[in-house]
């Protein structure tokens, strides 16, 4: 079951510092209402009893309209991240809770950066190689109600975070985010990843008998109560498609909401479209609905 979210978010000015600025469109423009003459109060009728007041009761609160109360743990995986890690920490909305910063080993100043910048922050060390083992290090580790998931690259906006937790809030057990829909885009698709994004989408889709729009982008939310039911065990980057694929397979209730993919702010990154591409296709076909999968061979464990 997709979903997909009609308006469109505030979104980053790709050229600017990353803070969304207010659109003209955004403003209230409805006048307030005017009062007219035949909305004054009717005087009293005469002979009209303090006892004849209306007694029917006053409608009570229902429960959906009670303040939700959640706490929420954001992972972050990151391997020599120093220079991006400033914009992305400091992006972060009140919101989120606990911060989990899981290390592969950096070389450079990543772990002291964040602790810099985010005193409160958790580093935790992942256990082996590969961006699948980082994250599902980091999910063992958070201890939040909703896990909510982001490169540490600066291609995703934290302040698109909210919008992840209405849907869960509403219901929704598993949030991804998209390029490929009203109020989502990227600027950072090559020819190649477009191409390889779209055939691998239309193999989930008729594979998972699914509708959705997007598959190989990794900005994704989640109950923890439903992380045994999303069985990771891959380690590389097709870690996203396997988590994916697991919740269509599991009939988790899914929402797609609209994403900006933005450039990385500095380094080169480490996906390999090829390659990684590849194992992605493989981890699809294995996980089929009705197919008997065995675990993926992981990154460095053959």
């Amino acid at each position: 079951m997709s979903t997909m979210l009609p308006s469109e978010p505030e979104l980053p000015h790709p050229s600017g510092n990353g803070r969304p600025t207010r659109r003209a469109a955004d403003r209230v423009t409805s006048p307030q209402p005017m009062r007219r003459a035949t909305d004054k109060a009717a005087p009293a009728q005469a002979g009209r009893r303090a006892t004849d007041r209306d007694t029917r009761p006053l409608p009570t609160r229902r429960a959906g309209d009670l303040p939700v109360h959640r706490t929420v743990s954001l992972v972050v995986p990151a391997y020599n991240e120093a220079r991006n890690i400033p914009w992305v920490f400091e992006q972060i909305p009140n919101c989120v809770d606990e911060v989990l910063l899981v290390d592969g080993s950096s070389s450079d100043a990543t772990l002291a950066m964040a602790r810099h910048c985010l005193p409160t922050v958790r580093s935790v060390q992942q256990t082996g190689p590969g961006k699948g083992n980082a994250l599902r290090t980091g999910f063992a580790a958070a201890t939040g109600e909703y896990i909510v998931m982001l490169d540490a690259d600066g291609s995703m906006w934290p302040g698109e975070i909210p919008h992840y937790l209405h849907f869960l809030d509403n219901g929704y057990d598993f949030v991804k985010g998209s390029r490929c829909i009203a109020g989502g885009g990227s600027l950072d698709f090559t020819r190649i990843r477009s191409l390889g994004n779209r055939a691998l989408l239309a193999v989930v889709n008729r594979l998972y008998h699914a509708a959705l729009t997007d598959l190989c982008y990794g900005y994704c939310a989640f109950r923890r109560s439903f992380l045994d039911e999303l069985q990771l065990r891959s380690s590389g980057f097709e870690i996203e498609a396997e988590m994916v694929a697991h919740a269509l397979r599991s009939g988790l209730r899914i929402a797609e909401v609209p994403s900006l993919e933005l450039p990385r702010r500095s380094g080169r990154s480490h996906l390999h479209a090829v390659s990684d591409g590849r194992r992605v296709l493989r981890t699809l076909i294995a996980e089929r609905p009705g197919a008997r999968s065995a675990a993926p061979l992981a990154v460095g464990e053959r």
